[in-house]
């Protein structure tokens, strides 16, 4: 294992915008299992809910007239693997990665994958490392690009998105029907079930028309897969 220079290190913190008080958690974030028995995967764990919470915080203050399944979708469209990978190349996490040999020899240091990793366990460590207001205002400091970049209008169509996900896996594609429709003729409200079959899972959500509707549940559906 190779362990970056101090001086690598000190500049990685600049540009975090952190300095931590316990170097080690530092050093662990940076650690990808290929590397050492102490690796990075369970302050992974951890960066991924913070990661989640200072995302829909900021979309909840953001956006108050919008419903849950836009909320839903602002947030994946943050947390997705791609677009942390994007926040971790901006902080040039590459340049101090511990990678094993084999890893550093197929190109792990520029893996999207590995990136994105790293990212949520230095989320974590922050966090471990000092108290969870202060690191809700550095990892949302970090965020922050990615954040202000997203509107409701910018995310990728849910059911397009949850369609292909269930296309690539071979299992069947998602079944949306409605459940109740309330209010007057002028002012209507859905609600609309999706379900995926294979997986045993299915969400609700209203919307002011069907489709508005479909796209919130098909984007709470998103929230429950990719979430975990």
């Amino acid at each position: 294992m190779s362990q970056p220079s101090q001086l690598l290190l000190d500049a990685l913190q600049h540009r975090l915008g952190y300095q931590f008080s316990q170097p080690d958690l530092l050093v662990r974030a940076l650690t990808h299992r290929s590397a050492h028995r102490d690796h990075n995967e369970r302050l992974e764990f951890l960066g991924d809910a913070l990661i989640g919470l200072v995302t829909a915080a900021a979309f909840y203050d953001r956006f108050p007239g919008e419903d849950e399944g836009v909320l839903s979708r602002l947030r994946a469209s943050v947390v997705s693997g791609k677009s942390l990978a994007s926040l971790a190349k901006e902080l040039d996490l590459s340049s101090c990665l511990i990678l094993g040999e084999s890893e550093r020899k197929s190109g792990g240091r520029l893996r999207d994958s590995i990136l994105a990793d790293t990212f949520e366990a230095l989320a974590g460590a922050a966090m471990l490392d000092g108290s969870l207001p202060q690191a809700r205002d550095v990892v949302g400091a970090w965020l922050e690009p990615a954040i202000a970049a997203a509107t409701p209008d910018a995310t990728v169509d849910a059911k397009t998105r949850l369609q292909e996900w269930c296309q690539a896996r071979s299992e069947a594609l998602p079944e949306y029907s409605v459940v109740e429709v309330t209010g007057s003729d002028h002012a209507q409200s859905f609600r609309v079930q999706c379900l995926l079959a294979d997986q045993q899972r299915s969400t609700e959500a209203t919307g002011s028309s069907r489709r508005r509707a479909e796209q919130s549940s098909a984007a709470l559906m998103l929230d429950q897969i990719l979430g975990g």
